[in-house]
């Protein structure tokens, strides 16, 4: 199993610290407002890589934070008027429900930032204590970068070439990328933060965005991970800080990996709420884009291809993943009785080239391609009755097997109302009659309801419009 090392920038290997474990640390939302689907691009991408782990037998730790204290969870409650905690836990509610309608499995830990404060003031203290940062004139306590040799190693910069150096500092969260600069650990409490503050050996302050996820990752999965991830957005200055600090405190290497997903775009552009393109989970509902059909579009594109979001081109994805459905309804419908196909070597060498590409630094349109390819042979020998009970269990096993990796059948439960039921009951009694005209007429009435009719050797399906 090889990955992209955004650090080493080559495929790696993949060695987990502790055999048979895996140690994952995902950065997580920050709740100021609704996730918006390009935040699911990448959490989608976390998911796929936790599941395949999970697929290979690998006993998974995920760590996925809750930024519920940074700059923008205070201006927002600020602006609002309403406490901190008043307008974080609605979002958080609102991720989760997201997250589970797009069938991203639990992680084992998702930690708020404003409940590891005292992890993140041990670290402070320690960074001060070892020469690693410093107090500045407005009482807030920074990282020098320049007293961390190998800073800049993960974005691969050069610092001298960048703007201000190492003597200027920045207290903002965010800062621009070509900017290298000094940031806070420890924010000095002022007017702006309102109520939000804690009384600690630091100071009365509240701590920088960078230490939060240091704290928390080391908390939970110790001081060294196998694999860190985020969006590529993540890489400078969020990730490097992550490094400076933890390798600072530790003294060790902080993750062995770093997996980085790419942009979601949408029509073309980035996502702006200004050209009208922002959107949520529950915008693309509205726009009859199920959660399923989103998860498809993307889980079967490569997570390191910066990917282009439009309304047709997830439609396409939920028909590609319809015709998968269908077929897996078709395989359950095989009748009882021998086999006259083996069915064993399309399934091997559906796994072969399944598995060849997740192996591949997770190239899952080759391990989707390889599911679609193994529906061809199938289908014909299903078409001429050659496939029996063995053989539909067999393929039935095998299809839930790398539906634990992709989730293409979740949600696909098809619920048939009453109305509906009766009309396929009276159009298989005019069939028996060879009463066509009236066959006809029944099943554009069940079209009319929303589902489509078709014909088999084994009888009615019924399927969604």
């Amino acid at each position: 199993m090889k990955f992209f090392n955004t650090m080493t920038r080559a495929k790696e290997d993949f060695t987990p610290v502790h055999d048979g474990e895996v140690r994952l640390y995902t950065c997580g939302p920050t709740v100021y407002s609704r996730i918006h689907i390009g935040n699911f691009k990448t959490f989608l991408f976390e998911d796929i890589l936790v599941r395949y782990f999970i697929y290979m037998g690998y006993k998974v730790k995920q760590v996925m934070n809750i930024t519920d204290i940074d700059d923008k969870t205070i201006r927002t409650s600020r602006q609002r008027n309403t406490p901190l905690k008043e307008v974080t836990d609605p979002y958080i509610e609102l991720f989760h429900r997201d997250r589970k309608a797009l069938h991203i499995i639990d992680a084992t830990n998702y930690p708020r930032a404003t409940e590891h404060v005292p992890q993140m003031v041990e670290i402070v203290q320690k960074l001060m204590d070892n020469g690693h940062a410093y107090r500045a004139a407005d009482n807030s306590i920074y990282y020098s970068i320049s007293s961390f040799k190998d800073y800049g190693k993960l974005a691969h910069l050069e610092i001298n070439t960048l703007q201000s150096g190492a003597s200027g500092r920045v207290a903002s969260d965010e800062y621009e990328k070509d900017s290298i600069s000094d940031f806070a650990l420890w924010k000095a409490w002022d007017e702006n933060d309102g109520e939000v503050y804690w009384e600690t050996q630091l100071g009365k302050g509240r701590p920088g965005w960078h230490i939060e996820c240091s704290a928390m990752s080391m908390e939970y999965l110790g001081e060294t991970l196998d694999i860190h991830t985020g969006g590529i957005d993540n890489i400078f200055p969020h990730h490097q800080n992550e490094i400076a600090q933890s390798e600072g405190f530790t003294g060790k290497t902080f993750s062995k990996y770093w997996m980085h997903s790419y942009h979601l775009m949408v029509d073309g552009a980035k996502m702006s709420k200004s050209l009208g393109n922002f959107y949520t989970l529950e915008d693309l509902e509205k726009k009859g884009i199920s959660p399923e059909t989103f998860r498809f579009f993307v889980v079967t594109n490569h997570y390191r291809t910066s990917l282009n979001y439009t309304d047709e081109a997830a439609r396409a994805a939920g028909k590609a993943r319809d015709s998968l459905i269908e077929f897996v309804d078709r395989v359950r419908n095989i009748p009882d009785g021998p086999d006259k196909f083996d069915v064993g070597p399309t399934i091997e060498g559906m796994f072969r080239e399944f598995e060849a590409g997740m192996d591949d630094d997770l190239n899952t349109p080759q391990a989707i391609a390889a599911v679609f390819d193994m529906t061809r042979p199938i289908n014909r020998a299903i078409d001429e009755g050659k496939i029996g009970t063995l053989g539909r269990e067999n393929l039935l096993k095998a299809i839930e097997k790398v539906n634990t990796v992709f989730a293409f059948l979740e949600g696909s439960e098809t619920t048939i109302p009453e109305e509906v039921t009766e009309l396929m009951k009276q159009r298989e009694q005019a069939r028996k009659e060879k009463n066509w005209a009236m066959s006809d007429q029944l099943r554009d009435k069940i079209l009319e309801l929303g589902f489509i009719v078709k014909d088999t050797p084994q009888g009615q399906r019924v399927t969604k419009k």
